[in-house]
């Protein structure tokens, strides 16, 4: 485990489509909400994060493909607060036309829409990213996602008798091991993505009394794909407001591209802002750039 200046590097893979059975501890609620949604997820850590993937988009970015777990994997996720009910956060990938119609259904349904952005640039078809949040029981938050997942398409079904994917192999032309070295703290792959999610745990965030952790949304990522000699980067950097002109910096200065500045939640203390970077180039490079970035994180200011 990589420490630093209290910062703790904790990490999860958020994989387009891939999911972890549900083990036997999983809330029965939360087992009642997936079957409602009709989607796939894992209890972890507390939290439930039910996987919306948009593996239907064939997405390129500069005229490069760019595979699902790269950052077209959308989820929701819940938690329990203090004194009962859950404590709703998500992440929705939609395509332009699907932006209003899925806000609509949201807001009709008591849920609230909390940030809505972009985290390309040159990508086709173009992709956004709307955040949701909400609160109540199990059902009835089921009861009024339902609406909205209903308007973004699942992920093709497999045909009958189809077996299982064999595990997904590392991506064929990058060290991950060496990636992993750079950064400092290892990721997982899957298919031609290796992703690392770096939690922040040193930021004491709460809502309603739940914690609000790296599953919940709290969390730095960067997802690679390509070869060691010709790669691309895109990720997601969380900050606190004295930690974004240095992130920035060290981004910069390493030649990689910022894609947007916002705020994924709205009502929690202390503020975290999210920085979204791609870029492309040597492999070893782009990692080098990362690193910079995730060194900045837990060294300007209180942390609260």
């Amino acid at each position: 485990m990589f420490r630093r200046a209290g910062f703790f590097l904790g990490i999860l893979v958020i994989a387009g489509g891939a999911y972890a059975p549900l083990g036997a501890q999983t809330p029965a609620d939360y087992q009642g909400l997936l079957t409602a949604l009709g989607r796939a997820g894992d209890f972890k850590d507390g939290v439930l994060k039910v996987n919306i993937p948009r593996s239907d988009l064939k997405v390129t970015i500069g005229q490069r493909p760019a595979p699902t777990p790269f950052g077209f994997g959308g989820w929701v996720a819940l938690t329990k607060a203090t004194g009962g009910g859950e404590v709703l956060m998500g992440d929705l990938v939609l395509t332009e036309d699907e932006v209003n119609p899925v806000m609509s259904a949201l807001l009709e349904n008591g849920l609230e829409v909390t940030a809505l952005h972009n985290h390309f640039f040159w990508e086709q078809p173009r992709v956004f990213y709307m955040h949701v949040h909400g609160m109540g029981s199990a059902a009835d938050l089921a009861k009024r996602l339902t609406p909205a997942l209903a308007l973004i398409p699942k992920p093709p079904a497999a045909p009958a008798g189809t077996s299982p994917a064999p595990a997904a192999a590392a991506p064929a032309g990058l060290d991950t091991a060496a990636l992993a070295k750079a950064i400092g703290h290892d990721g997982e792959q899957s298919g031609p993505v290796y992703k690392i999610t770096i939690g922040r745990a040193d930021l004491d965030l709460r809502e309603h009394g739940a914690k609000i952790n790296a599953r919940m949304g709290l969390n730095t990522w960067a997802a690679f794909a390509g070869t060691d000699a010709d790669a691309m980067v895109a990720g997601d950097v969380a900050m606190l407001a004295t930690e974004v002109t240095p992130v920035l910096k060290a981004l910069r200065s390493n030649g990689i591209n910022i894609v947007a500045i916002h705020h994924h939640m709205t009502g929690t203390t202390p503020t975290v802002f999210f920085l979204h970077y791609y870029g492309t180039g040597p492999a070893p490079k782009l990692a080098a750039g990362v690193r910079a970035a995730v060194d900045q994180l837990g060294k300007h200011g209180a942390t609260h």
